[in-house]
């Protein structure tokens, strides 16, 4: 901690930062009517980074409530009960999972073919040298103030998006199964497709992909990965250009199109609309066996701003 920084001592409700959602389900403070602002102190970076964090995870429990009480949702505890997920409560695949619970290997792997612990090993390397540059790129002043404790089988996002694929997904009674990632998401769900491909050709429909910083170069997806996300996924990056309009990539992956802001963060709820009609023709198609066509709108939506 620096020598004139503020401890980090922060509230524990949305009221307490003098933040609450209107109406319109934006977030305001509740005596300006601003919205949220990162540098609430100046020159104080780690400072206003803990106490955005702190925030977020305010706002994460007040969506986990929304999910169960207003959409009937039902929370899951993945493995050692660290972490939650969510999950439409189909019993199929849910009484599944119960069943394979009391199933579960030995955390240690001994009971695994040496071959396999090898794979294994070298993607947790591999996984961890990616997320290590990521976090340089992203905050090269992070400074570690606590060990962190991760989550078995979940240690990383990869681990994560592959062990509730592995766990909920590929054991879902669902038909068509649609992503939307955001920024890291991207990374893990490429790494997704290269540790599970064709598991995920067959029961993917479309992928939106939201200013996502994967590269399938240094993940070193391979062609036919990435040919399936070029007929199957679209990028919608951060731009000042109009909604949907067409964005030049260096990668030979998946379109990318202007988001409609280019605010990295608002990329997601800007994109909505289109992905949404993205998700609808994707569905027709496979019903039809083509491939949906992306559909390039040169309006910008007129959503109000977060």
């Amino acid at each position: 901690m620096k020598k004139d920084e503020p401890p980090f001592d922060f509230p524990d409700t949305l009221e307490g930062f003098e933040y609450a959602f209107n109406e319109k389900g934006q977030l305001r403070h509740i005596k300006t009517g601003e919205p949220f602002v990162f540098n609430y102190r100046e020159d104080l970076h780690r400072w206003n980074q803990k106490r955005y964090e702190a925030l977020g995870e305010i706002i994460t429990r007040y969506v986990y409530e929304l999910l169960e009480s207003d959409c009937n949702l039902k929370k899951i505890s993945i493995p050692e009960g660290y972490g939650v997920i969510v999950l439409n409560p189909n019993e199929n695949y849910i009484e599944v999972e119960k069943q394979k619970m009391h199933k579960q290997s030995s955390s240690d792997g001994t009971d695994e073919p040496a071959g396999k612990r090898e794979r294994k090993d070298k993607v947790s390397k591999e996984t961890k040298k990616r997320r290590d540059f990521y976090e340089k790129y992203r905050n090269p002043q992070k400074e570690k103030e606590m060990m962190q404790l991760f989550i078995r089988e979940n240690g990383s996002p990869e681990e994560h998006a592959v062990y509730v694929w592995d766990h909920f997904i590929a054991q879902a009674a669902a038909e068509n199964v649609f992503f939307v990632a955001h920024s890291y998401g991207g990374l893990a769900f490429v790494e997704l497709m290269i540790q599970r491909e064709a598991d995920v050709k067959s029961k993917v429909t479309a992928v939106a992909l939201t200013d996502s910083v994967h590269n399938v170069w240094h993940q070193e997806a391979g062609k036919s990965i990435r040919e399936w996300m070029r007929e199957n996924c679209c990028n919608w990056v951060s731009s000042s250009e109009p909604l949907d309009t067409s964005v030049e990539s260096m990668l030979p992956d998946c379109p990318r199109v202007s988001a409609g802001t280019d605010r990295h963060e608002l990329t997601s709820w800007k994109s909505f609309p289109s992905i949404f009609k993205f998700f609808a023709e994707a569905s027709e198609a496979k019903s039809s066996s083509q491939k949906p066509t992306l559909t390039r709108r040169s309006h910008r939506i007129k959503h109000e701003e977060l």
